[in-house]
């Protein structure tokens, strides 16, 4: 499963509105990739979670799905 396929997946689950997730996916430097989440604005909180875990675990999983490409990951929430 790729980085972008994770996120599709899981984000939704973690959200109330699952119609407005949108996930952005920007070639970055060096052959990398940047996932931008939109999510609405009461959900924010659900995807970042106390103290950023949840934003952080999406973003190892992410960098971990997207080693078998070589490439490197980021994964921003924007709003």
């Amino acid at each position: 499963m790729s980085a972008k396929g994770f996120l599709e997946y899981t984000v939704p689950w973690l959200v109330d509105s699952p119609d407005e997730v949108e996930i952005t996916e920007i070639e970055g430097e060096a052959g990398g990739v940047v996932y931008e989440l939109t999510v609405a604005p009461e959900d924010m909180g659900k995807v970042i979670g106390k103290r950023g875990r949840i934003i952080r675990s999406l973003r190892t999983i992410a960098r971990a799905a997207e080693q078998e490409g070589g490439r490197s990951v980021s994964v921003e929430v924007v709003d």
